[in-house]
């Protein structure tokens, strides 16, 4: 059986759904990706607020397993290897990006969000070979969703750091 646009029924009826689809961000009816980015970084904004720098350090090293685990069951309970409303790569990545740029202000985040969003959309390079690579139902799957929106992260904090050593 293959879902090909969960509804909240299926986002409520496992934690792991909850997590993978962003808690309702992969549900959105155009651009779900972006919809979990755009949730990821009003997320790590709130979190900004409550948590010291050592925290948010461990919340960006916990979103991996779980995301895993999480990707990974809902993928499977989906039947599609990497569903486009699965979002919790995206929120992870970009938790990583702000993680490493912050602080920076609104235009240096907006100038990050666009980054990644086009390294995870046009899959340039490596990201696109992560992708390819990683697919898969199983216990890999949950990886290999995570996996090339690790790599657009990377790629992203490449262009950054470059940016940032030419100005």
């Amino acid at each position: 059986m293959s879902i090909a646009r969960p509804g909240f029924r299926f986002l409520a009826s496992h934690p792991a759904h909850l997590v993978a689809l962003g808690l309702g961000a992969g549900l959105a009816p155009l651009a779900p990706g972006t919809a979990g980015t755009l949730w990821g970084w009003l997320a790590w904004l709130v979190l900004q607020l409550w948590l010291p720098p050592a925290a948010l350090a461990w919340v960006v090293a916990a979103a991996w397993p779980l995301g895993w685990w999480a990707c990974t069951i809902t993928a499977r309970n989906m039947g599609v290897a990497d569903p486009s409303s699965v979002v919790w790569d995206e929120v992870a990545a970009f938790w990583l990006v702000l993680w490493l740029v912050m602080p920076a202000g609104w235009l240096g985040q907006l100038v990050a969000f666009a980054l990644f969003r086009f390294f995870d959309a046009a899959k340039p390079g490596p990201v696109a070979w992560a992708d390819r690579h990683f697919k898969g139902l199983g216990w890999r799957g949950g990886f290999g969703i995570m996996a090339d929106d690790l790599v657009a992260a990377f790629c992203t904090l490449l262009v950054i750091a470059a940016w940032r050593r030419l100005w």
